[in-house]
């Protein structure tokens, strides 16, 4: 007999029955209860679990919000919606019940050990229901599953047989790294890539600073942070200041911060989460009256590329942002995908039509360039 429970905190899960279900995982039980304690303002957890007696046998996170439905729009669409926000508040924002997390790679819902594959899809299924039961108790018509891997046709196909619709989400870049040294990295890449990033990696920068605590530079992180949440169109949650130390504190040596000081001022940091399989980038804040000058964003890229080929970690997941520069630098793309449904129908089918404006690869070329190699 399975049964099916939601809950608001994932500390009423036991972290070695979560862990179990996502093995391997970097954002896990720990990872998911700093992110919890670090109270991110706009969102509500849920954690969706089935249970056969004792034992959780599947698991995903969930969240609550009020979403923008212009998260992913960039450039002259932005500028519109923005207007049109303003002349119509609230047009553009309908509370939200998702299937995933905003701080999390991707959506991946986690089975027992023993699950077998054939039993993965109905037991998808069955979170599927919960989520909407518990959307539905909440009062959300609103519904997604937000950064299934497109490769993930359990997932899809549960999304498609309980009425969603789907659109391309943020394709995730990574970057291999089979290199023997950075030097070796950068002879993969193209010529005139090659050259300029030759020469951004042997000129004067920044001293680094590998952290496991930042507390006593943490206003100064934070004023990077927030300069740099102001310049991004795709940022969708404000991270605060427990958010940083929470992960340092509770991931152990499972997460570092990458201080870049100039003499005694810092100028740029990088939280990354990091075991023997793969470094995965967080979040990078600079000083942008800086950046060009020292070529902080560059110099940070090569220095998580030498930090993983120093300590033989084969793969850098780089995140969601900066398809440009990253389809340069000799990323490949894994596409995501978002499901969608609303309860209302008519909601629902305004959705069809909105959902052709605000699609991510409509405003940004190299984004669907990524989704296009995806």
């Amino acid at each position: 007999m399975i049964e099916a429970h939601a809950f608001s905190s994932i500390q009423a899960i036991e972290r070695d029955a979560w862990n179990e279900c996502f093995p391997d995982a970097l954002e896990d039980w720990d990872y998911i209860v700093a992110v919890e304690k670090a109270g991110i303002e706009g969102f509500n957890w849920r954690y969706l679990t089935l249970f056969e007696g004792p034992t959780l046998i599947a698991v995903a996170t969930a969240f609550t919000t009020c979403y923008r439905l212009d998260t992913t729009v960039q450039g002259v669409g932005k500028r519109f919606t923005e207007a049109l926000n303003r002349v119509l508040p609230g047009l553009m924002q309908l509370p939200l019940y998702a299937i995933g997390s905003p701080v999390t790679e991707q959506c991946r819902a986690g089975t027992a050990r023993h699950i077998t594959p054939s039993q993965r899809p109905a037991l998808l299924g069955r979170l599927l229901s919960l989520a909407q039961q518990d959307a539905r108790a909440l009062g959300i018509g609103l519904m997604a599953v937000k950064d299934v891997p497109s490769h993930d046709d359990d997932w899809a196909n549960s999304c498609k047989g309980a009425g969603f619709q789907s659109m391309p989400s943020l394709p995730s870049a990574l970057l291999p790294v089979p290199f023997d040294s950075v030097d070796g990295y950068l002879g993969s890449l193209g010529k005139s890539t090659r050259k300029d990033m030759r020469r951004k990696w042997r000129a004067p920068g920044p001293q680094v600073e590998w952290r496991s605590h930042i507390d006593d530079v943490l206003p100064d992180v934070m004023r990077l942070y927030e300069a740099s949440l102001a310049r991004s169109d795709l940022q969708w949650e404000r991270l605060p200041p427990a958010y940083f130390t929470g992960i340092l504190q509770q991931l152990g040596d499972r997460a570092l911060c990458a201080l870049y000081w100039i003499d005694d001022t810092l100028v740029a940091f990088n939280l990354v989460l990091l075991d023997e399989h793969r470094l995965i980038d967080k979040f990078f804040g600079h000083d942008l009256a800086l950046t060009r000058e020292y070529n902080l964003y560059f110099r940070s890229w090569l220095v998580n590329v030498d930090y993983c080929i120093r300590n033989g970690i084969g793969l850098y997941e780089c995140g969601q942002a900066g398809y440009a520069s990253k389809i340069r630098l000799g990323c490949t793309f894994e596409g995501n995908t978002l499901f969608f449904r609303h309860r209302n129908r008519l909601i629902n089918n305004a959705l069809k039509l909105v959902k052709l404006f605000i699609r991510p690869d409509r405003h940004d070329p190299a984004m669907a360039a990524a989704i296009s190699e995806s």
